[in-house]
């Protein structure tokens, strides 16, 4: 991959929109709708959540997102890397921006949901010092779904 940036982005971009399109896809083909916790862009847009974009060059390669939930903690949502930039490490690098910007806003613990079809996914969050927990808030218990912790 050639250089990657990322930034805070708006997520009311077009391109943008289309990324979260084929994520919603994706995430799709593997669960059933109630199971999917997606934020749309609307709610991307809400003040609490900070919506960053990796782009290789001006395209558009990853995205994620922190939605800062209370005073000390804050939630990963949105986490996405375009198929043909799987496998370079930029997961690993959006997240750890994802982090830098929780650190920012004075969190000490980041927590996220995700798939338990997402063996990439978990690999990334468990090496990156994330552990698994029960439901926290806003989420009921779901077959489909694994929440992970850390402390910051």
């Amino acid at each position: 991959m050639a250089r990657v940036t990322i930034a805070v982005e708006d997520a009311d971009q077009p391109d943008v929109v289309r990324l979260l399109s084929e994520s919603d896809a994706y995430f799709a083909g593997f669960y059933p709708p109630n199971s999917n916790h997606l934020l749309d862009v609307s709610a991307l847009q809400r003040p609490e959540i900070i919506f960053c974009a990796a782009r290789e060059e001006r395209k558009l390669v990853g995205m994620g997102a922190l939605a800062v939930r209370a005073r000390d903690w804050g939630e990963i949502k949105r986490m996405y890397v375009v198929p043909t930039a799987r496998g370079h490490g930029l997961g690993r690098i959006i997240l750890e921006f994802l982090e830098q910007l929780a650190l920012g806003e004075g969190l000490r613990v980041l927590r996220l949901e995700t798939g338990i079809r997402q063996e990439e996914a978990l690999r990334l969050y468990r090496s990156a010092g994330f552990r698994d927990v029960g439901p926290f808030e806003g989420y009921g218990p779901d077959p489909n779904s694994l929440f992970l912790e850390k402390s910051l």
